[in-house]
């Protein structure tokens, strides 16, 4: 396979300031730096883009927003090693180098949006006192130049796109699913089968870390997590108590996409705990490279293996030849099935990139921070951790009460993410 990778990165420790998008509002902005308050626009940008970027694409856009923003302020800082771009006698402000590096990026990918970001840059720049002389705003264009070059033909949106993927109706492999709401539309082939082949932002490719086989449909392990998922993750008749449908409410997101929230709490956690910012453009690279890898790493275990989802699994259950996984062909999930495999998780293996992120970048994981609900109709819109763990432990069960996934799916998903982050840490993060 082919490889995209850097030899150099970052080392250092401390945090920053921040900014909720959605309505950005220029005394919040004042309140953050302008790593935080581009990735705020970047993860707005990217989440409203129409038409829609395709599954989980965003993931790999923003780690490329997050390379640029970091080469170019550590290029003026000096005190790490690039990710990919050197720009030797960098100087100027770092705060108009990561907004020319983010909106250069942005505009690049997102075209339609590139008159609502100039005048964003714009305004950015003069409500921050900053000068389009500046000297910055060439190192910030030098830098996303330096990252769009490198990511220029990854084919993480390929075209023409490959034919449409549909697995089988073979028992325990993955077919097109129905839809009881109105997105996914029922039937849809899988979204972005190509993604795991996408040359990767750190790891050598993304099999690097492929899950091992799931367990057999005749297997013990699969009946347990089958009859699991069929109590829990139920639409109606669920044995789910009162806390864990709230939990599976809280992350239910926009049509099950909890982009927006995982960049937030990322953000928010940088606020309260960064205060340089270097450090938080460093922070939010290697997070957001390790969630791209981790993606690419999870569509990779999730072609290789074609596992059908607890949809199929369960209406199909007197099928696959095991005696304690009894079948109900009415069954319905929680929340619509997204269009692809179920082995392995994308959503536990972002969760379990970031939070081990952020804890390898802080050194430890006990640390207190909140989460906020992307979902209308969540009952209780905030969450507190104590412990950036606790995280992705929720989200393996909510993938359960959601009805979406079988656990073995959640762990191995969160395990890989994990095991990307490490690597991130160990390869990418050395000092200058």
């Amino acid at each position: 396979m082919s490889r995209i990778r850097s030899n150099r990165l970052l080392n250092r420790l401390t945090t920053v300031p921040v900014m909720t998008l959605a309505a950005v509002s220029w005394w919040q902005i004042a309140r953050a730096d302008a790593v935080l308050d581009w990735n705020a626009i970047a993860a707005d940008t990217i989440s409203t883009a129409s038409p829609p970027r395709p599954g989980p694409v965003g993931f790999l856009d923003m780690a490329v927003v997050q390379a640029a923003v970091y080469d170019a302020v550590q290029a003026i800082d000096g005190k790490s090693k690039p990710y990919h771009v050197q720009i030797p006698g960098a100087s100027g402000s770092p705060e108009a180098a990561a907004a020319k590096a983010a909106h250069d990026v942005l505009v690049n990918i997102f075209p339609p949006q590139s008159a609502s970001l100039d005048a964003a840059y714009r305004d950015y720049l003069a409500k921050k006192g900053l000068a389009e002389s500046d000297p910055g705003v060439g190192v910030g264009q030098t830098a996303a130049a330096g990252i769009l070059a490198l990511r220029a033909s990854d084919g993480r949106v390929p075209n023409p796109l490959p034919p449409p993927f549909t697995g089988d109706t073979a028992s325990g492999v993955w077919r097109p699913t129905t839809s009881y709401q109105p997105t996914p539309p029922s039937g849809a082939p899988m979204a972005t089968p190509w993604l795991g082949a996408v040359p990767c932002f750190t790891l050598q490719s993304g099999d690097q870390f492929r899950a091992k086989s799931p367990p057999a449909l005749n297997s013990q392990q699969y009946a347990i997590d089958y009859n699991e998922v069929k109590a829990l993750g139920a639409q109606s008749n669920s044995a789910r108590t009162p806390e864990q449908t709230e939990l599976a409410y809280f992350y239910a997101g926009k049509s099950g996409n909890n982009f927006v929230l995982w960049h937030r709490a990322l953000r928010d956690v940088a606020t309260e705990h960064v205060n340089d910012i270097l450090d938080s453009a460093r922070l939010l690279a290697l997070a957001n490279l390790a969630m791209a890898d981790a993606v690419i790493t999870v569509w990779d275990s999730k072609k290789r293996y074609v596992l059908w989802r607890p949809i199929t699994a369960i209406q199909e259950g007197e099928n696959d030849g095991n005696a304690a996984t009894a079948g109900d062909p009415s069954w319905q999930p929680f929340l619509n099935t997204p269009p692809y495999p179920d082995y392995t998780s994308g959503a536990n293996g972002v969760t379990g990139a970031l939070t081990r992120s952020l804890a390898l970048f802080f050194g430890k994981d006990d640390m207190t921070f909140t989460v906020t609900s992307d979902y209308s109709g969540a009952p209780k819109k905030t969450r507190t951790y104590n412990r950036f763990s606790d995280m992705a432990s929720d989200m393996v069960n909510v993938r359960i009460y959601h009805g979406i996934h079988f656990r073995f799916a959640d762990e191995a998903s969160r395990e890989q993410g994990a095991k990307v982050a490490d690597w991130v840490f160990g390869h990418i993060a050395a000092s200058r």
